[in-house]
């Protein structure tokens, strides 16, 4: 088991991977021998047993694996292996590193064009650091043209360029079996409550009893447990999903929750696309000439509406992807809570998930046989899969509060 302090002792770029010290020494291992490589020192084959062109960082949510993979590129760049301070991690992890490219779906895909895009541009050598570094997150959103230009890639890597892709699981279905075996596995654990409890207190300066409250509450997700303990809003959220099992009683009552899980997600997903698309489209508009006068201008404005319009259709796809997956979060809390009432019921002794709200949990496990709260914790893994499925968020939702009633 980690202790607390274990990822602030990596220190330098290592400092908020939480919990995860076995990934920690074999990032740093292959970080110093990416380092002998470009500098040419070494025995190459001692050097490829512990670096390779293409990663795959695989975990539960909130187990840092985009964390993971930015951390890992910083190493590479610095000639420290990520001491944390010089140039090469400071633009690494701000982001504007002219040799680190992220790819972050705005949609509920990755497809092919931007893919090959990418691919054309790690093709090219290191202009600014040693290596040309491709992290893609969420890689099991790849669509298959994506993951096959990709995967043409990754069999035939330039010589200074690699490929860190991170994704939920090794499942066939979640990564292609192909590309998966051309990666090497790095596997992250969910942290424990006291390692996430300490990253928020010295990262974020947030009180340490709230700070161990966020971090049971999340169960082990780092980012969630900050927006937990940071948001008023995100915390009412989270309260209203988990007093909805002990209020179905009827089909209006289901309705009615139903109702509120969705518009959540909905406000959630607004709240989070207003800042970010209205900056976005001045930005483009300001690119492509606005406000400018005379011919070129007004040609400008003319070939601009196809960009705009390519812009709102990017938009939209990440408000949907914004709105499902504030969705599953409260599914998972659901589940969660489920989980807790099966395992009081039987005595098992295994810790809550929820523990700040056990008496609903002891009330809930009374109130149900073992069968029915199977029956509905299976009904929430459906509703999960449906969404994922693209099934209509609100038809999703409502048959799952239907199912959830009490008898």
């Amino acid at each position: 088991m980690s202790h607390p302090g274990a990822a602030a002792a990596a220190g330098g770029v290592w400092e908020d991977l939480v919990g995860q010290p076995e990934t920690v020494t074999t990032l740093r291992a292959a970080a110093a021998a990416a380092g002998r490589i470009v500098v040419g020192l070494d025995a190459p084959a001692r050097d490829a047993a512990s670096m390779t062109h293409s990663w795959l960082f695989t975990g539960p949510p909130g187990s840092g694996r985009s964390v993971a993979a930015r951390a890992f590129a910083a190493a590479l760049q610095c000639p420290d292996g990520g001491c944390g301070q010089c140039g090469q991690c400071h633009t690494v992890r701000a982001g504007t590193h002219a040799d680190v490219h992220v790819v972050v779906p705005d949609g509920l895909s990755i497809p092919v064009r931007d893919m090959r895009q990418l691919v054309r541009t790690a093709a090219r050598r290191p202009s600014a650091g040693r290596w040309q570094v491709v992290i893609v997150e969420d890689a099991d959103r790849l669509t298959e043209g994506a993951a096959n230009a990709l995967l043409k890639a990754v069999e035939e890597p330039p010589a200074r360029t690699v490929f860190l892709l991170c994704a939920p699981s090794t499942h066939p279905d979640d990564v292609s079996v192909t590309l998966r075996s051309r990666c090497r596995v790095v596997p992250l654990r969910v942290p424990d409550d006291a390692a996430v409890a300490e990253v928020l207190v010295r990262r974020d300066g947030i009180d340490a009893a709230q700070a161990a409250w966020a971090a049971s509450a999340a169960q082990g997700h780092v980012g969630r447990a900050r927006w937990l303990a940071g948001d008023e809003q995100a915390r009412i959220r989270r309260k209203a999903v988990l007093d909805i099992p002990l209020s179905l009683r009827s089909l209006a009552e289901s309705f009615a929750a139903a109702d509120e899980l969705v518009g959540g997600a909905e406000e959630e997903a607004a709240g989070r696309s207003r800042e970010r698309d209205e900056p976005e489209a001045e930005a483009l508009r300001t690119a492509l000439g606005a406000g400018g006068t005379g011919k070129g201008a007004t040609a400008a404005g003319r070939g601009s509406a196809a960009q705009l319009k390519d812009l709102e259709r990017r938009q939209k796809s990440r408000s949907t992807r914004a709105q499902r997956d504030a969705l599953d979060r409260a599914l998972v809390d659901l589940a969660g809570l489920y989980r807790d009432a099966l395992s009081v019921q039987c005595g098992s002794g295994t810790r809550l998930w929820h523990a700040d709200r056990e008496p609903d949990i002891r009330r809930l496990a009374r109130g149900l046989t073992a069968e029915g709260i199977l029956r509905r914790l299976e009904a929430v893994l459906a509703a999960r899969t449906a969404l994922e499925l693209n099934v209509k968020p609100r038809v999703a939702i409502e048959a799952l509060t239907v199912a959830l009633r009490l008898p």
